[in-house]
């Protein structure tokens, strides 16, 4: 039997033959991977009781950055748990590409509260971006929330002019007055949720609101670019590109990133994703045998 299992900063999900589970525990910014897959483990354990075992588990995880480094670790833990002999652990940008398009050659660009896009060509494949919101997730949600908040909160300070924008988000001021600390898990969370408000406030024709959803659609037109060329992808060259996450629900982002990628790129065809990351993670345990580094590793007992 195979396992499938996709770790996020909103939730997981585990993903076998004939059934699925929930989990709201999350991997946040400041935990350890193996700590988060522990506990996850121990509670889906508990769930599925006896019937918890599996030869072959695929892990989607967040927060590795493109390089899931030493594969060991992660397999003794599945093979603690339910019994595994072979283990994949993958970025889950790349999940979410095998999810999205298969063996195809495109891009898969995934738009939650960061942003990733992984490019695949000929066997080749790419990582762009997904540095995490400190040092790149450009056009992701905690980038969009955090650009509305900034003009926001100056505005209120008299250091802006943005007061309609401002009128969208009295309940995110509400929430950043009530802040211990700037910096914590719930500042982020508030970041990353005021990116929806954003959109809407774009959907109702604010031109602020406007003004940085398009920034933000640039800042992903040019990761897709980049992803496309690093893996020897021409300007001129048609391929498929499919967006994956929450964000990528808002008609009016997605419409923003297809016409500034058209600008970048003439030849793109933006496809539904035939599934998500955890299709992805079942697809590489079942049709992807071999290493891909740094993005994917095997380790077998």
């Amino acid at each position: 039997m195979v396992l499938a299992v996709d770790l996020g900063q909103s939730g997981a999900r585990f993903k076998s033959s004939d059934s699925e589970y929930v989990s709201k525990r999350a991997k946040h910014a400041h935990e350890s991977t193996l700590e988060v897959l522990n506990d996850l483990f121990a509670e889906a354990q508990e769930h599925f009781g006896s019937g918890f075992q599996s030869d072959v588990v695929a892990l989607s995880v967040t927060g590795v950055y493109g390089d899931v480094g030493e594969p060991k670790p992660y397999g003794q833990l599945a093979a603690k748990y339910c019994g595994a002999t072979s283990v994949a652990i993958m970025d889950d940008g790349l999940a979410g590409f095998f999810g999205a398009l298969g063996n195809s050659d495109g891009v898969a660009l995934s738009i939650g509260s960061g942003t990733v896009a992984i490019a695949g060509r000929r066997g080749s494949y790419s990582h762009t971006d997904g540095l995490g919101h400190i040092f790149g997730d450009l056009g992701g949600g905690f980038w969009l929330g955090k650009a509305a908040l900034e003009r926001v909160l100056a505005t209120q300070e008299g250091r802006d002019d943005a007061t309609l924008l401002s009128d969208f988000f009295e309940s995110e001021i509400k929430t950043y007055v009530s802040l211990k600390s700037h910096t914590d898990a719930k500042a982020q969370l508030l970041c990353i949720n005021a990116a929806k408000t954003l959109l809407e406030a774009a959907e109702a024709k604010n031109t602020d609101a406007i003004t940085i959803r398009d920034k933000g659609a640039e800042y992903l037109a040019k990761t897709i670019r980049a992803a496309w060329t690093n893996v020897g992808g021409l300007r001129n060259e048609g391929f498929a590109i499919a967006l994956l996450g929450k964000l990528a629900e808002n008609k009016g982002y997605v419409d923003a990133i297809r016409r500034r990628t058209s600008s970048l790129l003439p030849q793109i065809t933006l496809v539904d994703p035939h599934g998500n990351h955890l299709d992805g993670a079942m697809f590489v345990a079942e049709h992807v045998p071999e290493d891909i580094e740094p993005l994917l590793r095997w380790w077998h007992k």
